[in-house]
């Protein structure tokens, strides 16, 4: 099929097995039982290109591995059969000017198997000639790309997420610098503060990473803030799971940080005999799911409304409702401080 006696050649399934002498080919043979064995995807078509198309001549076992179509129910027709709605049609016009002018083509396109589900098939066709230059075949190697091409999206939307948190977390950096500037009175006093606050910001964003959703728990950001803190099982924490997206958690951590911070310096973390409780649930809602979560102190120093608006209390009450669309109630009770806030989640899908 492909020497110089291409010619006197008798084909079957699309393969020249004999001569007309009936002497058999055993190189061509051979040949076969390569590309039966290969798991590369094998088509050998006719030459015409108008309508109705090529005509499948040879398939072998990995093209039906791969479509779900037994050789019997396909050679004979086009290779059409595998295209549908799916199938992007720049590509499939890039393939038939490639072929009209006689020259090889490699893409890559959604392709259609017999069970109706889609694959994404690279191709590389090359042309069969006869000795004047005619072409009488098409061979067309396939391969079934969807893993790859699955993980190449997902590592370009991780790359574009990336990029987004990035840009993010550079700004939410930028605003902690500001408003811990505005809050502190001295350079020792920003310095702690600031420095407590990237850590967190860090701790939250480590805590994303190692999620293959890129997200964290709402248990586990109160535990990554308290935890170095319960004394005597002075704190108790109580709820279900619930898992927050990156954009949710980011604020989140930096909300409960500050609240444990002010704990630590003025409120029940900062008495022996103080208790932290935190609570939380998910209520329905008209607008959806939402996180309802409580933080009560007790016995600790009775808490006063501060004499000037914090970092601390600028976060809850403007960037985590700004940020998360959260309520927020704030109450300087006598025994300690109380926040209650609800907060929506995102709708699963």
């Amino acid at each position: 099929m492909f020497g110089a006696a291409r010619r006197r050649l008798i084909l079957e399934d699309g393969w020249a097995v004999r001569d007309e002498t009936g002497k058999g080919t055993a190189d061509l043979r051979l040949l076969r039982a390569a590309v039966e064995a290969s798991g590369e995807a094998i088509v050998i078509t006719s030459a015409e290109l108008e309508e109705p198309g090529p005509r499948i001549e040879y398939v072998n076992p990995a093209f039906t591995l791969m479509t779900g179509y037994d050789a019997h129910e396909i050679v004979g027709r086009t290779p059409r059969l595998l295209q549908g709605p799916g199938t992007e049609r720049g590509v499939l016009e890039r393939m038939r000017a490639a072929l009209l002018a006689g020259e090889p083509f490699q893409g890559e396109a959604v392709n259609y198997r017999k069970d109706g589900s889609t694959y994404t098939v690279e191709w590389l066709i090359t042309p069969v000639r006869e000795d004047d230059g005619r072409i009488t075949h098409w061979v067309s190697a396939q391969r079934d790309i969807t893993e790859r091409r699955g993980g190449e999206d997902r590592q370009a939307l991780m790359v574009r997420e990336l990029h987004h948190r990035v840009k993010n977390t550079l700004a939410t950096v930028q605003a902690v610098v500001n408003a811990t500037a505005r809050s502190s009175l001295t350079v020792a006093e920003f310095t702690r503060a600031f420095s407590g606050r990237i850590g967190s910001l860090a701790r939250t964003h480590a805590l994303i990473t190692e999620d293959l959703a890129q997200a964290a728990s709402f248990e586990v950001l109160l535990r990554a803030e308290l935890d170095p803190y319960d004394e005597r099982g002075r704190i108790a924490l109580d709820g279900p799971r619930v898992v927050l997206p990156s954009e949710l958690a980011v604020p989140v951590g930096m909300a409960l940080h500050e609240l444990t911070t002010n704990a630590l310096r003025h409120g029940s973390l900062a008495d022996p005999n103080g208790r932290l409780q935190v609570a939380w649930r998910v209520e329905d809602g008209p607008d959806g799911p939402a996180l309802r979560w409580t933080w009560s102190e007790h016995d600790g120093p009775p808490s006063a409304h501060p004499t000037r608006e914090g970092f601390g209390h600028r976060l809850l009450n403007k960037v985590l409702a700004t940020q998360t669309g959260a309520e927020v109630d704030v109450d300087f009770a006598p025994d300690g401080l109380r926040v209650l806030i609800r907060m929506p989640l995102p709708v699963p899908p």
